[in-house]
């Protein structure tokens, strides 16, 4: 036997909790975590855009809108995007750590001349 109640139930629900139908007021938050700058972003199409500036490399992450009838304020505060934060700090601090085999900061190639420069004689000395 079919329960209606539950039936119209779990039809109101489905409409309310998809969160494609809303509109939200754009919300920032900035807070220094790590030696770094994390902005969390609310976009007034319920996508969360995560980012993490740290020594100059910049890296972002977007997520879904978790819980439409909370405030952004209070998703942050609960840890509902801890998972992506740890891995946007994580995967920065990598970049962060890694070395190239080419690019040494301590190697610095002298300047060249120009192309199109006159040779240096000795006859240009004063």
């Amino acid at each position: 036997m079919f329960d209606i109640k539950s039936l119209l139930t779990r039809s109101v629900e489905k409409q309310l909790i998809d969160v494609d139908d809303y509109i939200f007021i754009p919300e920032r938050y900035d807070l220094e975590v790590d030696d770094g700058i994390l902005s969390c972003v609310l976009n007034s199409d319920g996508r969360v855009d995560i980012f993490y500036q740290k020594h100059g490399i910049t890296d972002v992450r977007s997520a879904s809108r978790k819980h439409a009838y909370t405030g952004f304020d209070r998703e942050l505060y609960l840890g509902i995007y801890d998972d992506v934060i740890d891995d946007l700090i994580k995967d920065v601090n990598k970049l962060l750590e890694g070395h190239s085999k080419f690019f040494k900061q301590e190697r610095v190639l002298p300047a060249t001349a120009a192309l199109n420069a006159k040779p240096f004689t000795d006859s240009d000395h004063y």
